[in-house]
């Protein structure tokens, strides 16, 4: 079969590989489609390194059908539409334990140490099945859209860490896939207002049609103006960051209410260091959370917002590629001019 394998930074070589089997408690999945997520981009970077294997096929935002199931497995048939939730924790150990799966001590990342969806196939480990990792789907969703649950899931976990209240004013900084689906998960809790800021037009235009109250361009507006003028000069209830850019932090913080919510949602660019100015928190008493992946309760709720709609995600595809172009796909990805791309096997 064809793949995508991560040789090192800069070295995605699209080649065929042996096609995976079935081995006891596993299941084959026939990839319909894999999107490309900014982690992806790190990872060619050489920006992302740590828990990253050498010659593993990228991709974790991924779903398709059944092809195969192994012995002692239940729950699935050939043909089913399934997606697949690629965090695989140990669900043994300190965090598992008190709910913190995402954080997991022994996580294995699809896509990152085992073999993802960059592929025409994709062997689901069988401590993968057994945990639930694999969802079946609605048959009547397209795969480029059942495979935006993984994104969606990892911003709901956001969400349960941040929360939005009724009548909450919400700022999203950036207005990228990730953004957007915050600003929409902001609308469904019940914000009043959501400010979206982000330096492209077309990306401020989208945020519009999917809700946003307030757009702003960074480059030649003084956001904390608007933020003021919008709160009665209070600040914002809510402050997520959605581009991992170290100088959003602080501004975050000034932008927020006194007991304000501030979420660093986006992993940091370089080193990924920040300086705060930690009085901002003291004095404010401001809640400052991060997010880092999702629980397998995320990504079920993820699935069922796209299968009933409440998540617009049919328009975020904007670009789509074949798998023998996966470089081309990645690297479409990091220019930004699009939303979000799909590679289709």
């Amino acid at each position: 079969m064809l793949a995508a394998v991560f040789r090192e930074p800069g070295n995605l070589e699209v080649t065929e590989v042996p096609t995976p089997e079935a081995g006891p408690g596993e299941v084959i999945v026939k990839v319909g489609a894999n999107t490309v997520c900014g982690t992806d981009v790190r990872i060619m970077k050489g920006e992302k390194t740590r828990g990253i294997g050498r010659d593993v096929i990228l991709g974790h935002e991924l779903a398709g059908h059944v092809a195969e199931v192994g012995r002692d497995v239940r729950g699935y048939r050939a043909g089913s539409p399934v997606v697949l939730a690629p965090a695989i924790s140990c669900l043994r150990c300190h965090y598992c334990r008190r709910g913190m799966e995402n954080l997991c001590l022994n996580k294995r990342i699809v896509g990152n140490v085992v073999d993802g969806g960059l592929a025409e196939y994709l062997r689901v480990p069988a401590e993968a099945v057994s945990a639930g990792n694999l969802f079946v789907a609605n048959e009547n969703v397209p795969s480029e859209h059942l495979a935006l649950a993984e994104p969606l899931s990892c911003c709901i976990n956001g969400l349960s860490n941040y929360r939005v209240e009724v009548d909450d004013t919400v700022l999203i900084l950036g207005a990228g896939p990730i953004g957007l689906f915050h600003l929409q998960l902001a609308l469904l809790s019940g914000a009043g207002k959501v400010i979206v800021s982000n330096p492209s037009e077309a990306r401020r235009r989208f945020a519009g049609e999917l809700g946003a109250h307030v757009l702003v361009d960074p480059t030649t507006e003084d956001l904390s103006e608007v933020v003021r003028g919008h709160t009665d000069g209070f600040g914002v209830d809510v402050a997520v960051i959605c581009i991992g850019l170290p100088a959003l932090v602080n501004d975050a913080l000034r932008l927020a209410r006194k007991g304000g919510r501030i979420n660093v949602f986006a992993g940091l660019a370089g080193a990924g260091w920040s300086e705060v100015e930690a009085n901002l928190i003291h004095y404010n008493e401001l809640v400052v959370t991060g997010a880092s992946d999702s629980k397998r309760e995320n990504y079920s709720t993820a699935l069922r917002l796209i299968e009933s709609g409440r998540i617009a995600v049919e328009r975020m595809i904007t670009h789509r590629f074949p798998l023998s172009q996966a470089v081309r796909a990645i690297d479409e990805s990091a220019g930004g001019e699009g939303i979000k791309v799909a590679v289709l096997p």
